[in-house]
């Protein structure tokens, strides 16, 4: 598979060419435009798989796979929020962020994965997506997309409406910004310690924090 981010970062997506009888997995209604490729939906698991991924990792219940019919066949994915697109050739498990999952190649198994105490107070809440085996993954971002490789021993903090995804081994910890009047009163709230080695993927916004200028400027329902 040849992928292709074009149109970054405010509104990118990704072009991906196939082999003949390649296939490809995306989330449902990732699908901007296809030539010459078949599509089949599935849960990609069973039921129960279908319900883990969709309950508790915030994706979708379905899950499309495109099959090319001959070599040269197009398929264009592009996220649901505007911002950058990313490919990365999996080598190693990933953990993803809920909602920045976009498509990956047919070897590739995306799953949740429970996080622990760590992440109880994070926006990702308990679980994180798991995504493991040999291929390319394509994610998303809200805003513009940055990786930090962070070396042995380096720590990193981020705040965690800024995650993306990361390698999964990495030692990792949410806490508080400062004290509690940093926490409610600096608009930083949480961050997330990380400790090298490892590569971390960032987007430039924050849904959480969008919402929270947005929601106070939508007009309020009249009390008569």
């Amino acid at each position: 598979m040849q992928t292709e981010i074009l149109y970054r970062p405010a509104y990118a997506a990704a072009r991906l060419v196939l082999e003949a009888g390649e296939r490809v997995k995306a989330e449902a209604g990732a699908m901007v435009a296809m030539s010459g490729v078949e599509i089949e939906t599935s849960t990609q698991g069973g039921l129960l798989k279908g319900l883990r991924r969709s309950l508790l990792g915030g994706e979708s219940f379905y899950v499309n796979t495109f099959t090319a019919q001959a070599s040269g066949a197009e398929l264009w994915v592009a996220p649901a929020l505007p911002g950058d697109m990313v490919s990365w050739e999996l080598e190693h498990p990933l953990l993803v962020t809920s909602g920045c999952y976009v498509a990956s190649s047919a070897d590739v198994d995306v799953d949740t994965s429970w996080g622990g105490a760590r992440t109880f107070f994070s926006r990702e809440g308990l679980f994180l997506l798991r995504v493991t085996g040999r291929g390319t993954v394509v994610l998303s971002s809200y805003g513009a997309i940055h990786h930090v490789d962070l070396q042995p021993g380096q720590t990193y903090t981020f705040d965690t409406g800024h995650l993306v995804a990361w390698s999964e081994g990495m030692q990792y910890g949410v806490r508080k910004v400062g004290g509690w009047k940093s926490t409610l009163f600096s608009g930083e709230g949480l961050v997330t310690d990380f400790v090298g080695p490892g590569r971390v993927y960032l987007q430039t916004r924050s849904q959480d924090a969008f919402l929270s200028w947005l929601i106070p400027q939508l007009p309020q329902p009249s009390s008569s």
